[in-house]
């Protein structure tokens, strides 16, 4: 009963508020005529179904109203709202813009599209829209404070210093402004000014950790690290157990490579009761993204981890920091034993499972990859990632059946998130492929490219299994080479685009990918080698070709097939 009373209660208020001024109905423009009854039934449906977390009836009943009244910002609005929370950005960008038109002095709708554009890295049309926003609401500072930082991330220095000048003169020298002012001078080089607005705000507050710590940042970026240092040093002095600083410090030692003295200081860092846990995993974070240090420092790193562990025993994420930091350091193995270790004595630990199982496709062990890919899948029944990876080790372990059973059970689990269910398949199709039932793998690919036709990974699988069964090459070209104008650098990608080249009789161009595959220094791949041997030889280049089918074999021995064809090409 107490549901039900909830769910007529918000009926009420939905209700009660459209009541109470016509100026309040949504989109409701003067001269339009529409059934208003109608319309306001179905957008109160819609908003009740949206509060409730039923996104797809709440959209239904959003585009039934707009069909009653096509100029309902709100509705659009909220329609962004719920297909944004989803990840649909296309569709959400579309919603919010239809709203902004109809009503483009809207804050709300304007940080919405900010959002959107932000989001996708057009910072120019970020700008616009708080632009926009800050010439509605010119009393909100803060919107004109972030407007200042985009106009700094944009590198328009010179906007975003008036800006925030301008706030400064209305309200004086203060921490929220002054600090944003300062963060833009100091990315304009212009350290003098920056020194002179800080030292202002010092003369307010002499012992402002904040502030001193700002000051010693200023000197770091301007290339004065002894200077920064006598800061640092006076305020450990006066404050030695202040957890602010000795962060900052750190960072400092970690931008001065003075690793020695970064690893003293990481292990009071870690100890300290006054640093919550989130900073700290995000310092070990930082720490493990440090190619010298997993480089020289491994063993200081792997204690200070485990530091980090003795104080959280029980906290199912930094217990992975160790898999992390083995993985990353290349110790793919080590990784994989402690993520046993932490599952044995823990087997409900969902991440530590997950990360298990990428770590073996990682190392290529599919037959690990499927053993603990089953029971990861069964404890977690409900995980789509663990029955997709369970099957892609069904499916290199050749045990087709299997791998289409997950798909299919992971399918179901996708629901309707359409990026999920694409991949699912693409993994069909696949499956297909390889137990050699090509009609039905190529009638997937088909359908999967019906569903997102700008797929990259898509592409490129289709067009890679139609050059090897000779099929449709015209067609395949066209994909691959669409591919690698839209990701030049994809050595995956180039390979394929190869090789649709070599099966179209374009060898020389095929030759020319190839080399340059060869020569970006990543790491050996017998397919490549396979590839370019066949490619030269096409050229009548056999003594090339054999050098580079027998890299292949040496790197992949079961590549048995291409013993004889190293034979053919020395007679």
């Amino acid at each position: 009963m107490r549901r039900i009373k909830t769910i007529i209660l918000l009926l009420a208020a939905i209700l009660t508020l459209m009541s109470c001024s016509k100026k309040l109905i949504p989109g409701l423009k003067a001269g339009k005529e529409y059934d208003q009854a109608a319309f306001d039934y179905l957008f109160v449906e819609a908003v009740r179904h949206k509060l409730m977390g039923n996104g797809g009836d709440a959209l239904k009943f959003f585009e039934q109203s707009l069909v009653l009244n096509p100029e309902s910002d709100a509705a659009y609005y909220h329609m962004a709202q719920i297909v944004l929370s989803r990840g649909d950005f296309n569709s959400g960008k579309k919603y919010a813009l239809r709203a902004c038109e109809l009503q483009p002095g809207n804050l709300w709708y304007n940080m919405m599209m900010a959002g959107i554009y932000h989001q996708q890295n057009n910072i120019d049309s970020a700008i616009l829209c708080y632009e926009r926003a800050v010439k509605g609401s010119p009393e909100k500072i803060d919107l004109q404070v972030t407007l200042a930082k985009l106009y700094s991330q944009n590198n328009n220095f010179e906007k975003a210093r008036k800006l925030l000048n301008n706030i400064d003169e209305r309200f004086g020298v203060n921490e929220s402004t002054t600090l944003s002012l300062i963060d833009n001078l100091v990315a304009e080089g212009n350290y003098t000014e920056a020194h002179v607005k800080i030292g202002q705000l010092l003369e307010t507050d002499p012992e402002n950790i904040v502030f001193n710590g700002y000051r010693a940042g200023i000197y770091r970026q301007e290339g004065l690290p002894e200077k920064a240092r006598e800061v640092y040093n006076r305020l450990i002095e006066r404050n030695p157990g202040n957890p602010a600083i000795q962060l900052s410090l750190c960072e400092f030692m970690l931008e001065q490579k003075n690793f020695d003295e970064l690893f003293d200081l990481v292990g009071i860092v870690l100890l300290n009761g006054q640093i919550n846990k989130e900073e700290k995993v995000s310092l070990i974070d930082e720490l493990i993204g440090n190619k010298e240090i997993l480089k020289d420092h491994i063993k200081k790193m792997e204690i200070s981890v485990m530091i980090l562990e003795s104080s959280y025993p029980d906290d199912d994420l930094v217990i992975l920091l160790r898999p992390e930091l083995l993985q990353k350091a290349g110790n793919n193995e080590g990784a994989a034993s402690r993520l046993e270790e932490i599952i044995k004595a823990n087997p409900d630990n969902y991440y530590a499972w997950e990360k298990l199982l990428l770590v073996y496709y990682d190392l290529k062990n599919y037959r690990m990859l499927q053993t603990k890919g089953e029971e990861c899948a069964t404890r977690f029944n409900r995980s789509v990632i663990a029955k997709m990876l369970f099957a892609t080790g069904a499916l290199e372990n050749e045990d087709f059946d299997v791998a289409l059973e997950e798909l299919r059970k992971a399918d179901i689990l996708a629901g309707d998130n359409r990026e999920l269910k694409l991949q699912i398949l693409t993994m069909r199709a696949d499956v297909h492929y390889r137990s050699r039932n090509y009609d039905e793998a190529f009638k997937t690919y088909e359908e999967a490219m019906k569903m997102d036709d700008s797929d990259l990974t898509l592409m490129n699988n289709y067009a890679y299994y139609l050059a090897e069964q000779n099929m449709n090459l015209k067609e395949a070209e066209e994909m691959a080479k669409t591919v690698i104008i839209k990701e030049t650098d994809n050595n995956t990608f180039l390979d394929t685009y190869a090789w649709v080249l070599y099966k179209r009789g374009k060898s020389r161009e095929a030759a020319r990918i190839m080399e340059r595959i060869i020569n970006s220094g990543e790491a050996q791949d017998a397919e490549y080698y396979e590839h370019y041997g066949y490619i030269l030889k096409s050229m009548k280049k056999c003594r090339d070709a054999v050098v580079y089918f027998e890299k292949a074999v040496n790197i992949d021995n079961t590549k048995s097939n291409l013993k004889e064809e190293i034979e053919n090409c020395k007679r």
